[in-house]
């Protein structure tokens, strides 16, 4: 499968690679976490096997919820979404102010999503995947790495 050009009409507009297979046991939010073995998202879902959400977290869809859920792992709040060496990012996309998704950022300065229930793909930039299904990104996080480069 690949993602539907109506939800991502700019992702071929850019350099774009499927990286797994759909897995509906994980999504975007736990993806740009480091997870893969369980859902989050602050409300049951009801597409998903499992859920989880860390305690102290707000259980609330909103941005300041997801910027906390993100600050409660060593994020913090950056400007932009430019590689910074020794640093890794984090991408909140919301619509209005309901956010979506979460994108996380390679070494290679591209960035790689979970497509909700879908695939993982590396992207470009966070412009590739903006568009009627994630919004924009609304918020831009970062953290520093947890091994230096070399």
């Amino acid at each position: 499968m690949t993602p539907k050009q109506a939800d991502f009409p700019d992702l071929d507009k850019y350099s774009w690679a499927k990286t797994s297979d759909p897995d509906p046991k994980y999504n975007c939010i736990g993806f740009a976490a480091g997870r893969t073995d369980v859902f989050w998202w602050p409300d049951d879902y009801p597409d998903a096997d499992s859920d989880y959400w860390p305690r102290g977290i707000a259980r609330e869809e909103t941005v300041a919820a997801f910027v906390q859920l993100f600050q409660s792992l060593g994020y913090e709040i950056c400007s932009d979404g430019s590689l910074e060496v020794g640093y890794e990012k984090v991408a909140i996309y919301a619509l209005g102010e309901a956010p979506t998704h979460a994108a996380r950022q390679l070494s290679t300065g591209q960035w790689t999503s979970k497509l909700g229930p879908e695939e993982d793909i590396v992207h470009e930039n966070t412009e590739s995947i903006a568009g009627p299904c994630y919004g924009s990104v609304i918020q831009f996080m970062k953290r520093g790495s947890a091994t230096p480069p070399s």
